[in-house]
């Protein structure tokens, strides 16, 4: 068996962010091999996203934030496990820069995620699509390809967890999901966005 020295566990956990214990046993598993033992950190990472995806969020806070006009307001119920890490100060943090991107983002989001669209909504904006793509002379043949392209960047635009944080300095242009799946990496629980409310004086609520 290879010797593990420490430096190499450093240098593990520098390049993942895994635990130093979690570096040590996919290094010693990978018999000293660097990059077979990220591997083998990203496959048990997945793994444990997987099993924390169906674990139940009973817990959680809501977080609100006013724009500075008093003219746009955002309510977002963030969910996790425990009490512990409802009061932990990275899970309230998050969920106040949640809270902010939605009062802020160019394109206001509609929907949590992509899978919480209506088929009638898709349906509806495929009809636009199409007929735009037919007034614009595009031949019939390539009209649904084009239409299903516009389709999936629609989604994005109108679901939250794809949106780029409107802080993309600061969160180095990840999306709202990335930063949900660091925290719940990081704090070991099941991180869930539930829902959200945008208030603008003068339209409708989102």
């Amino acid at each position: 068996m290879s010797q593990i020295s420490a430096s190499d566990v450093k240098a593990l956990r520098e390049r993942t962010g895994a635990a130093m214990m979690d570096c040590k046993a996919a290094l010693t598993e990978a018999g000293g091999d660097m990059d077979k033992a990220i591997e083998i950190l990203r496959v048990k990472g997945q793994a444990s996203a997987a099993k924390r995806s169906g674990r139940s969020t009973s817990e959680g806070v809501v977080a609100s934030y006013i724009h500075a006009n008093g003219k746009v307001g955002v309510l977002v119920e963030v969910q996790c496990e425990t009490d512990f890490v409802a009061r932990n100060e990275d899970f309230k943090e998050f969920a106040q820069e949640v809270a902010l991107h939605i009062a802020g983002a160019p394109s206001p989001p509609q929907y949590v995620s992509v899978d919480e669209i209506p088929e009638e909504a898709k349906e509806a904006e495929r009809k636009v699509f199409a007929a735009k793509a037919a007034e614009e002379g595009k031949p019939e043949n390539i009209i649904e390809r084009i239409v299903e392209g516009q389709i999936s960047k629609w989604m994005k635009d109108v679901a939250l967890l794809e949106q780029e944080h409107i802080r993309s300095d600061r969160y180095e242009g990840k999306t709202i999901e990335q930063l949900r799946e660091e925290l719940a990496a990081k704090t070991g629980e099941n991180i869930r966005i539930a829902r959200f409310a945008r208030f603008a004086v003068g339209e409708d609520e989102q």
